[in-house]
């Protein structure tokens, strides 16, 4: 309460309320916040200059990109600001990102399976893990009020038994469909499927659905007898569709629905339209590219002493197998135990003592160096288990152990920011402890589990420390085929490329691999935000 004017008060001179010091606080937040983006942007702006070289190409070539693709997208992005709904900048957005971010995941699944699976023991596991579920969820239909002894004994019959025979017996098949057919039943069926379901659920229409299904099922078969002749094969169309036409269609198909009038959707047309176009016409007229260092060539070469031949090819696959390893590691074990220690551990008596001790030793080893990290993983992984230095499965197992007390940490938060209220009234409905952890707890601390998880793989993909320790190789020249591989991440990598003498190494190849790393990271970050987002919107 303000005091009387004329009064003196620790609330101001004049005594009334100041509000200059909140006022000065907001004003240095944010200035503190813009300077920090602008330090960001700028490092990032000279690391890509440096990659893509853009003063090397023509004056012809910049100027055919600016009037096909820059001035027609920064009039549309400053039309969707100024209307009044300001949702049409987030569908535009969106509706942008989520092609790239599948072609980019697309081309992701291809170099795992041009060098990592064999696309015949992908069909054998796919039929394997189906027959297995089949088996399980069969077994529960039917004997739903079986007891947890038989339905164990279920369990470990399908997955030790039935899986193994039949993953047996189709590798032992003397005939099985083409690659693009393995392909296209694996990956287009599941994701025709999927957006058939999705569609006869938003509609409230089954046969919408099956119509979609089938025809998103028939532009990728379409697609994979037209494409050979444009020079793509069918393998890689149906992935490329998979993972980035088949959820463009879903979203454009949700906001045509709900919107009358979704001008936001014009974004992508007039983005991805303007890059072709002006890729037609600079081909054309012969204008001169930029002499980029990230070219096609670095992202499918292996390292060379040679800077124009040296490519980042076998330590970005090593890059994705080590993150691979990591998040299966970590992420299970770190919400088990933060779900553990918030909801099932003992908070008073002896076994309260011990609990608390291991949370204070959990938030200590969250600030331990990642080269002590190392040094547990050479110590653990080669000396104790015998594995051998540098290979994928001990350098994922590796920062697991790093980044595994951040998950645990940011989990328990997440868990323990749920009301206790809501547990409260689960069991007042009769609800045990798991059935309350599992359909209370969990849905509503997911979003903050992912949050943190989200931060802790975003360290894990850049740690170079911890690689260094465990004899991870500075170049690899080809790609590892699986986990107990020797690999080369691209942090190992880039940090190579800097102790070369050569400044073309230092600034062009480094500056590339960066931007390649960032990449990698972004598009994972981006697939877990949209994960986060949509249980955040459940919840």
């Amino acid at each position: 309460m303000a005091t009387e004017r004329g009064k003196q008060s620790w609330f101001g001179a004049s005594g009334e309320i100041s509000r200059l010091p909140g006022r000065l606080f907001a004003a240095l937040c944010l200035g503190a916040t813009l300077f920090a983006i602008l330090a960001v942007f700028s490092l990032l702006a000279v690391v890509a200059n440096d990659a893509i070289n853009p003063a090397t190409a023509d004056t012809e070539w910049h100027l055919t990109f600016l009037v096909t693709l820059v001035l027609p997208a920064t009039a549309l992005v400053a039309y969707l600001i100024s209307r009044t709904d300001d949702d049409d900048v987030w569908i535009g957005m969106t509706a942008l990102g989520i092609p790239l971010y599948g072609l980019l995941l697309g081309l992701g699944v291809l170099l795992l399976f041009i060098d990592v699976f064999n696309v015949f023991g992908w069909l054998a596991s796919v039929l394997a893990i189906a027959v297995a579920v089949s088996a399980i969820v069969g077994h529960r239909r039917v004997r739903s009020g079986t007891g947890i002894v038989e339905q164990l004994l279920v369990v470990g019959i399908a997955l030790g038994v039935l899986a193994p025979a039949t993953y047996i017996g189709v590798v032992n098949v003397p005939v099985l469909p083409t690659a693009w057919l393995i392909y296209l039943l694996t990956f287009g069926l599941p994701g025709a499927t999927l957006a058939g379901l999705k569609i006869a659920r938003d509609r409230g229409n089954q046969r919408d659905g099956i119509i979609a299904g089938a025809l998103v099922l028939a532009v990728a078969v379409a697609g994979a007898f037209v494409m050979p002749f444009t020079g793509l094969g069918p393998e890689v169309w149906i992935i490329l569709f998979t993972f980035g036409g088949i959820p463009t269609v879903v979203y454009f198909e949700s906001v045509m629905r709900e919107r009358d009038r979704p001008v936001g959707l014009l974004l992508p047309v007039v983005v991805m339209g303007g890059a072709i176009a002006g890729g037609i016409l600079a081909e054309v007229f012969g204008f001169a590219g930029p002499e980029a260092w990230l070219d096609y060539q670095f992202l499918t070469s292996a390292p060379s002493r040679f800077p124009d031949e040296a490519g980042i090819y076998p330590a970005m696959i090593g890059t994705i197998m080590m993150m691979v390893v990591i998040v299966v590691a970590s992420f299970p074990v770190g919400v088990g135990a933060a779900i553990y220690l918030e909801e099932y551990a003992p908070s008073g008596g002896p076994l309260g003592k011990v609990v608390k001790l291991i949370e204070i030793n959990i938030g200590n080893l969250a600030g331990v160096p990642s080269v002590v990290y190392g040094i547990l993983g050479l110590a653990l992984f080669v000396n104790w288990f015998n594995f051998q230095t540098g290979i994928v499965i001990v350098g994922g197992m590796t920062v697991a152990l790093l980044i595994l007390p951040i998950i645990i940490i940011s989990a328990q938060e997440a868990i323990r920011a749920v009301p206790d209220t809501l547990r409260q009234a689960s069991y007042g409905m009769g609800a045990t402890r798991w059935q309350t952890v599992r359909r209370v707890v969990l849905p509503r601390a997911l979003p903050g589990i992912l949050t943190g998880s989200i931060l802790a793989f975003g360290r894990a993909i850049g740690e170079t420390a911890p690689l260094l320790m465990i004899g991870a190789a500075a170049n690899v020249y080809v790609a590892p085929e699986n986990f107990f591989d020797i690999y080369s991440a691209m942090p190992r990598q880039i940090f190579a490329w800097v102790a070369e003498p050569s400044t073309d190494f230092q600034y062009g190849v480094m500056a590339a691999g960066v931007v390649t790393l960032l990449v990698v990271l972004l598009s994972m970050n981006a697939a877990a935000i949209l994960i986060r987002n949509k249980y955040q919107r459940r919840s």
